[in-house]
C-alpha cells in the first residue's frame, strides 16, 4: 500500500462520500465499503483507498497487458484523482515521497 500526504487544505477529501465522489469522476465501478473506496479503470484493475490519519493509502492492482493509448489514459486519470484528492499535483508528490524517504 502506498501512502500520499494530504494537503491541510484537502484533508476534508479523505471522509468516505467526498473521496467516493472524487474517485467516480475518474474511474468506474466505484464502491464504498468499510475498507475504503474501491473502483477501476483501464490498465487499473482495482483500486481501494482509504484514509489514513493525515494521509491518503491506496492499494493498486494493475494490469500490464492493455493497449500503450490505456495505460497512458490511466496513468492520467490516476495522477488527476491524486492531485484532487490529495491537493499535490505529480512532481510535489514525489518530492515529497523522496524527503520522507531520506529522513
Amino acid at each position: 500500500m502506498q501512502h500520499y500526504p494530504v494537503r491541510p487544505s484537502h484533508r476534508r477529501n479523505l471522509d468516505g462520500p467526498a473521496l467516493e465522489a472524487i474517485c467516480r469522476s475518474h474511474f468506474d465501478g466505484v464502491a464504498r465499503d468499510a475498507e475504503g473506496v474501491t473502483g477501476k479503470w483501464g490498465a487499473i484493475e482495482r483500486l481501494q483507498t482509504r484514509a489514513e490519519g493525515k494521509e491518503l493509502g491506496v492499494e493498486l492492482k494493475m494490469n500490464p497487458k492493455v493497449d500503450e493509448s490505456v495505460a497512458h489514459e490511466t496513468i492520467r486519470r490516476y495522477n488527476a484523482f491524486l492531485e484532487a484528492a490529495t491537493g499535490y499535483n505529480s512532481k510535489e508528490r514525489a518530492k515529497r515521497l523522496r524527503k520522507s524517504a531520506g529522513e
